[in-house]
């Protein structure tokens, strides 16, 4: 295991009071919070924080759209490092752009596909909205990149091209707006796509392990033995997780994810994992950072963690 520090916040605007959004700080605070012990990794690899910028940047009417790539071509180098060493990648966010940097990484290796677990799909591009009116925050955009949607400089990449990952190979869960005028207006198009699509509602009815035995026997279907896992902590409920970008209900609680993840890693189909979101600024006493530590842990080692962790609730 290698645990992957990733301190961007390129990815988000600014915050309301126009200051940089806190999630840059996440790495630092959940590695105090003892995540390297917990994840018993034999390496910890950090990544030096990118400069947020504030004005767009020439070229590009993605936010910060210049740096992201650059930091994405780092990070991927760490990525197919770890990968070629025969090691599982942990990386910690920062925001959601950290997606295409491991992604990418991952698919210069070899591996192959997709499972996005978010509480929102993340599936801004231009055919959706008007990049003349508002610059695009790669962070809602991370999906739509992954796939091949958007603009050139964040979806094609050195030796890969485009896109990181086909509809096909790509899994959704965890969109919790899908029946909500606001969804339909915006990225609601991903219904029209070759997208696997898991709703946050259908997860909570069919329960967590029947999800995740469908995403396995659909990943198994396609050939996929070598997948990139990326959770957004945004899919945990707001009554367990206020402190993260967006938070919202209904989500996943602690033990629900830990299942998910632990689930979806023990099949030995998941290449290495993202988690992001994460703001430690909007969790100043610290509260969430032990249960986020217990939660991706527990995931990330498998099933047999995961059932501990239920036994100790």
């Amino acid at each position: 295991m290698s645990l992957v520090l990733a301190p961007s916040n390129l990815g988000l605007r600014p915050t309301e009071s126009g200051g940089q959004p806190g999630t840059w700080r996440a790495p630092q605070a959940l590695l105090d919070a003892g995540l390297a012990h917990a994840l018993d990794a034999g390496e910890t690899v950090p990544l030096e924080r990118p400069t947020y910028e504030f004005e767009a940047q020439a070229g590009t009417r993605i936010r910060n759209g210049l740096s992201i790539r650059a930091f994405s071509l780092q990070l991927s180098e760490k990525v197919r490092d770890i990968l070629k060493r025969n090691r599982f990648p942990v990386v910690i966010g920062g925001d959601c752009s950290v997606l295409l940097g491991s992604l990418h990484g991952m698919r210069r290796v070899g591996g192959r596909g997709l499972v996005h677990i978010d509480g929102h799909s993340d599936f801004f591009h231009p055919r959706n909205y008007d990049t003349a009116k508002r610059l695009g925050s790669a962070a809602g955009m991370d999906l739509a990149l992954a796939s091949g949607r958007g603009e050139s400089l964040l979806t094609d990449w050195p030796e890969i091209g485009r896109p990181l990952a086909s509809d096909a190979d790509i899994i959704q869960l965890g969109e919790r707006d899908a029946e909500s005028p606001t969804f339909k207006d915006s990225y609601g198009d991903i219904v029209k796509t070759g997208i696997t699509q898991f709703t946050i509602q259908r997860v909570l009815a069919d329960g967590v392990d029947a999800t995740a035995r469908r995403v396995i026997a659909k990943l198994e279907a396609r050939g996929l033995d070598k997948v990139w896992l990326h959770v957004d902590l945004d899919v945990l409920d707001q009554f367990v997780m206020p402190a993260v970008d967006s938070p919202g209900s209904p989500g996943l609680d602690y033990l629900q994810l830990t299942e998910l993840v632990g689930t979806l890693c023990d099949s030995g189909r998941i290449f290495g994992a993202n988690f992001t979101i994460y703001d430690p600024e909007r969790d100043p006493e610290a509260r969430y950072a032990s249960p986020l530590v217990r939660c991706i842990a527990d995931g990330v080692c498998g099933r047999s963690r995961a059932e501990g962790a239920r036994r100790r609730i």
